[in-house]
């Protein structure tokens, strides 16, 4: 490393130390307590995977789940406030025609539905028929979705039931959970800390036991940053294999690193569930695969030269060298060192491949044809008069002025990464990645170090699965983590490393206890 290098990387571990500092004067002393777990309700610690297995079995009716669910999220969410529209009469409803039909007699169409009776929930940003649909935009604070998204369709086809929807941040571009709308959510495992975004919500309910099922999607870190941060477990699948249709005015197809995906306290719950959102396609994904974990090839990746990113906090490189040694010495299998050069330029990929996407930021945030003006918003928001928060202003406004990325240059780094992958990893190989410098940061710290997302990023931008993976906490109890990527369609060589290390490391972090 060079000395100029070996300056920047203590300085900014010394600005990111400071920043640290000066909000846990404020946010230290706001930490609220999450109540425990009524052990009444102790099934809500189970995989969704087991619950329907027992509603199928008549050892728990889909009405008591739900009910539970219910009631776990009134408990919860004065604290976090993650849930932002419910449907609890409905969904109560459903899961009593479950109950009903299958006391008359379990048809072979119900059996195969694999996650019957269980509820779930999901961002606001997936559209449902009568539900809201603001996707955190003050000027849609009244819209409703005219029908359900195509991820929904498919969880109500496999036997869930929709039960409420969740906080976001505006057009789901930032790394907190926070809008005009609906005000910020919360990190149970420590409340003055972001639980992430676009998931945060989610994150947090499933942290929370008051959500078996999380359904989420993946632009940019959106699935596997808010379980970092949560101490959960998140899979983000290959691109193009899950459909859009019905988020952020999707329709499904389109070629894009935006993905649906899940998180989870359980690894067991994310392979079928992201078999049901492939659906067609889920063949590709060959996810009933058997891997044998000794046969995998392993490779890590210590740190990003991305000057953009802060340097990797001690913790962090911690968890991963207690990884890697793990591995070593348990499955007798070596772990290479990787890197590529492409990791040095995580975010400005990420933003060159966002670039692509579909769809108008500026007319989205106005709901019109009229485009956002970023310097007038600015401006407003100077004086308390902008509808918008800063980042979505901020995000417009580097969209407009910094110059756009040379295209020949980034479609061939991306392609060599994506080569370079291939090669090493094949069929049956992982790199596993920091999931980002360090853990979850305090509110509003983020906009001191906007870039430190890409670490997930970058994974968008090469269109491969990763799967985030709860690794402990640090000293403070807040949750530690790293990615397990590999190459595309083989997500089922994610999970079952995910498998491994669930069982090694002790799996979700819980932010309270049964009682």
């Amino acid at each position: 490393m060079s000395i100029l290098r070996t300056i920047c990387v203590y300085f900014r571990l010394f600005w990111d130390s400071v920043l640290d500092f000066v909000f846990s004067l404020y946010w230290e002393c706001k930490k609220q307590k999450i109540p425990d777990l009524d052990r009444n309700h102790a099934f809500l610690a189970q995989s969704a995977v087991s619950l329907a297995r027992k509603i199928k079995n008549k050892e728990l009716k889909s009405e008591d789940l739900v009910r539970a669910v219910i009631e776990r999220i009134k408990q919860v969410n004065p604290i976090l406030n993650a849930v932002v529209a419910e449907r609890y009469e409905a969904a109560l409803e459903e899961a009593r025609e479950v109950d009903r039909r299958i006391d008359a007699g379990l048809s072979e169409e119900m059996a195969n539905k694999p996650f019957l009776g269980v509820p779930f929930t999901t961002k606001e940003s997936q559209a449902m028929k009568g539900m809201p649909l603001t996707l955190g935009l003050w000027c849609r604070r009244n819209e409703k979705g005219s029908e359900d998204s195509e991820g929904i369709v498919r969880m109500k086809n496999a036997g869930a039931i929709p039960i409420a929807a969740t906080n976001l941040p505006e057009l789901l571009i930032w790394q907190e959970t926070r809008n005009p709308v609906y005000g910020m959510t919360k990190n149970p495992q420590h409340t003055g800390r972001t639980p992430g975004g676009s998931s945060g919500a989610e994150a947090a309910l499933t942290a929370s036991y008051a959500t078996p099922i999380s359904l989420c999607s993946d632009i940019g870190g959106s699935t596997r940053m808010p379980a970092f941060y949560c101490g959960m477990f998140g899979h983000h699948p290959t691109a193009n294999t899950t459909n859009m249709r019905g988020v952020l005015f999707r329709d499904g197809n389109e070629d894009s690193m935006f993905c649906l995906g899940f998180i989870s306290k359980h690894v067991e719950d994310l392979a079928p569930l992201t078999k049901i959102l492939a659906g067609e396609k889920s063949d590709k994904l060959q996810l009933d695969r058997q891997v044998d974990i000794r046969t995998v090839k392993f490779y890590y990746m210590e740190t990003s030269h991305d000057c953009l990113v802060s340097p990797l906090r001690s913790e962090m490189t911690q968890a991963m060298s207690s990884v890697v040694q793990n591995i070593k010495e348990t499955l007798k299998v070596e772990v290479h060192p990787y890197y590529h050069k492409g990791f040095d330029n995580m975010y400005r990929l990420w933003c060159y491949w966002m670039s692509k996407e579909p769809g108008n930021y500026f007319k989205l945030a106005t709901n019109s044809d009229v485009e956002l003006n970023a310097w007038k918003e600015l401006g407003k928001k100077m004086i308390g008069l902008s509808k918008h928060c800063l980042f979505l202003i901020l995000r417009c406004l580097e969209l407009r002025m910094l110059p756009q990325l040379n295209t020949e240059w980034a479609e061939k780094i991306t392609q060599d990464m994506k080569d370079d992958l291939a090669e090493k990893l094949g069929d049956n190989g992982v790199l596993l990645m920091p999931s980002a410098p360090h853990p979850a940061p305090y509110h509003y710290s983020c906009f001191f170090r906007p870039f430190n997302f890409a670490y997930f990023g970058v994974v968008n931008a090469l269109k491969h699965p990763a799967t985030q993976v709860p690794i402990g906490t640090n000293s403070r109890g807040i949750p530690l983590g790293l990615q397990v990527l590999s190459t595309p369609y083989n997500d089922v060589v994610c999970l079952e490393v995910a498998k491994y290390l669930e069982k090694e490391f002790g799996g979700a972090i819980m932010p309270c206890d049964l009682k």
